[in-house]
């Protein structure tokens, strides 16, 4: 009988992954510049920390950890409007689980939660439509997340609202897009990145052919990964013999899932809910322009934005002053560079996004690598 581990296990072969970073450290050799990889989802940040695949690699490849985080990039200003939506009356606010943790600047969803405030966390959005039926003297907001992978979903939700008459279920949209987030990064002067490492999940929906434009406007390789280490590590050696050839070139490793049209059917759903926002303010890495999506006027009743629109801020507001997941989002800094990284910041008390977040890069570090802290020295 098929099981699941059947579906990784050679995915994670030891030796499998012993070949590939022979290859790669000999392939390596012939290229005299720095590879700079970063990879844009924290699904392989993870994948990377956990199999500690940089301890595999020669000195002249980096990572560099990216935006793709869903979680991470959510400005403070957004959960307070959701924590003001919360606090309204007779309102339940729905979100998926990783959102309730990170904190606003008046405190995460988790502490308005213990206020008294209605906020139930969920992992399937589709949960939502029965709240909404099983409350009717109330408004149901969903606080919708994610890139491209998981904005089909709420189109759908959307869809069965409208077909059920749920009127009294809201959306609140914070849906985002990659590549703009991959233009941002590469435009910052200070910018190190010469290669990336393509989200998996995302190109299953959106299909490979975003990421054209990134090797055709920046010169760099781009190789859309699947999230096993063979995966990681194979699509580490395509990088390395593009920069060996002295190519730039888009490059499917998780062909098993990922085609260069992706899922056409997903994204025509998105497309009948959805315009592009004209502009969309990313922690860590500032307003973007079209970087995320918004409901169509069409479907303006069902706004969340629009019918609370006077009961929300809307001012922006930074991170804390010693949380360094600005630099961290934008590749310029490493989880262990910040100062309070595993003193003041830790998955149980976060004082950033990047720390909350399964996907994050300092809950990747924190996890599998643990904290190097010098003790103060008492004669």
């Amino acid at each position: 009988m098929l099981e699941l581990r059947h579906l990784y296990q050679g995915f994670r072969d030891p030796q499998t992954i012993a070949n590939l970073a022979r290859d790669i450290q000999l392939t390596a050799k012939l290229v005299k510049q720095q590879i700079n990889i970063m990879e844009v989802c924290g699904g392989h940040t993870h994948t990377i920390m956990k199999y500690g695949l940089l301890d595999l690699l020669p000195d002249n490849i980096e990572f560099i950890h990216g935006p793709g985080c869903p979680v991470c990039i959510m400005p403070k200003e957004r959960i307070d409007q959701a924590a003001a939506l919360a606090s309204q009356e007779n309102v339940i606010l729905v979100t998926l689980g990783d959102m309730i943790r990170v904190p606003g600047s008046k405190g995460s969803l988790a502490s308005f939660r213990a206020k008294g405030c209605d906020i139930r966390p969920i992992y399937d959005p589709l949960d939502t439509l029965k709240i909404a039926r099983d409350n009717p003297d109330k408004t149901v907001v969903f606080f919708a997340i994610g890139f491209e992978t998981s904005t089909p979903m709420t189109a759908i939700l959307l869809q069965l609202a409208e077909h059920e008459n749920l009127e009294n279920l809201l959306f609140h949209i914070n849906h985002v897009l990659v590549p703009p987030a991959i233009d941002a990064v590469m435009h910052d002067p200070k910018v190190r990145v010469n290669a990336f490492i393509g989200p998996a999940h995302v190109s299953v929906i959106s299909g490979a052919k975003i990421y054209r434009s990134t090797v055709e406007n920046y010169g760099t390789p781009v190789v859309v990964a699947g999230f096993e280490p063979v995966d990681v590590m194979e699509s580490i050696l395509r990088i390395v013999r593009q920069k060996a050839a002295g190519k730039a070139e888009l490059d499917i490793q998780y062909s098993r899932a990922v085609s260069e049209d992706g899922n056409l059917t997903a994204q025509a759903k998105v497309n009948q809910f959805f315009n592009v926002r004209p502009q969309f303010r990313w922690r860590g890495l500032g307003p973007i322009p079209n970087s995320a999506l918004q409901l169509k006027p069409e479907y303006a009743h069902r706004d969340a934005e629009l019918r609370f629109k006077d009961r929300l801020p809307v001012k922006e507001i930074d991170d804390h002053k010693a949380c360094q997941c600005s630099d961290i989002l934008r590749g310029l800094a490493k989880p262990k560079d910040c100062k309070v990284f595993g003193r003041g910041c830790n998955p149980e008390t976060p004082l950033g996004s990047c720390m909350v977040s399964s996907e994050g890069a300092c809950n990747a570090y924190y996890r599998y690598q643990g904290i190097d802290i010098k003790e103060p020295h008492h004669g």
